[in-house]
């Protein structure tokens, strides 16, 4: 049986790519194009899909009966395993930084999808690629198939690398949002002559993560779509837009993320594609974005991370939250 045919739900396996009609970004010259990988699935959306597809696959090559990953109390990528595992007849098991908390929707819903929690001081997380770290889980959990924080991995990088294959549009520059960057990995390796990509952290000190970013591209194994080397011009990070660090907000951001889904009908999350999206109206605004510039935006998904913003009081009680 194919893979997608495994996960209950409806996988989207192509998200629509569509021309965004923001006033803001056209008085500026600015065509906007937007990737909309948040249409894939109501749970394992944007870049989560393209991040498990691969390596669920690999585990059920390998016979595999278990997925182990690491994620954050609130984090998007430990629920979309949860899922996707679930409908692959996988089980799972999340390390988790921090305490437990019996209300925290992102844990609640992972619990429910059938995923064993484990959760693990801040300093022990610190050692989660270290091979002994890894040797103790195997000896506590048995064989299981790991799939590293965020999915960064070859195969990852492999998912993300079909993003761009699946845009007909031209482009000059294609913005994502970045975590363990491994999206923007797969997206550097998509990129034609003359077009360029551009990545937001959403942590705070990010710089080094052009490093990774590169690092990521080699272990795939893959030949970038021109097989050529990715030119240093084609490649780079902005890190100014990430708001205090991951999964900070402001009013302003809030403010923004409201007014875009005003003027565009398109709901952004808080963590990745609100703040991707603030920095190019930033750059536009400032010039640095050039008038006639078409810009593919990738839309990571995420949004079901309004939930755990608002399980943690961040956000105003008067604030509706754009889903």
């Amino acid at each position: 049986m194919d893979l997608i045919e495994r996960i209950k739900g409806g996988i989207t396996e192509h998200s629509p790519t569509q021309v965004v009609v923001d006033p803001v970004l056209e008085q500026l010259g600015i065509k906007l194009l937007m990737k909309r990988d948040d249409l894939i699935h109501p749970i394992v959306s944007g870049n989560k899909w393209r991040k498990l597809r691969y390596n669920l696959t690999a585990a059920l090559r390998a016979d595999h009966h278990t997925l182990l990953t690491f994620g954050g109390a609130f984090s998007n990528h430990i629920v979309a395993t949860a899922f996707a595992a679930k409908g692959s007849g996988l089980d799972s098991i999340g390390i988790i930084r921090g305490e437990d908390d019996a209300e925290n929707p992102t844990l609640k819903a992972a619990r429910e999808l059938g995923m064993e929690l484990v959760f693990i001081s801040r300093e022990e997380y610190r050692q989660k690629d270290e091979e002994s770290f890894i040797q103790a889980l195997r000896q506590r959990h048995g064989r299981f198939h790991l799939v590293p924080e965020g999915g960064a991995n070859a195969d990852g990088v492999r998912g993300c690398a079909e993003i761009l294959r699946e845009v007909d549009q031209d482009f000059d520059i294609v913005c994502c949002a970045c975590g363990t960057g491994t999206t923007l990995a797969g997206i550097g390796l998509g990129l034609q002559r003359g077009q360029k990509a551009l990545g937001f952290p959403a942590l705070k000190g990010a710089e080094p993560l052009v490093d990774e970013v590169k690092r990521l591209m080699d272990v795939s194994g893959l030949r970038t779509a021109t097989g050529r080397e990715v030119g240093p011009d084609q490649l780079s990070l902005n890190c100014e837009f990430h708001f205090g660090g991951y999964a900070k907000i402001d009013r302003e951001l809030l403010r923004f993320i409201e007014g875009f889904k005003e003027r565009t009908g398109v709901g952004l999350d808080p963590v990745y594609s609100g703040k991707m999206m603030y920095g190019i109206c930033a750059m536009a605004a400032d010039g640095r974005i050039a008038r006639g510039t078409t810009v593919l935006g990738i839309h990571t998904g995420g949004m079901q991370g309004w939930l755990g913003m608002r399980h943690r009081g961040l956000l105003p009680p008067d604030f509706n939250t754009p889903v």
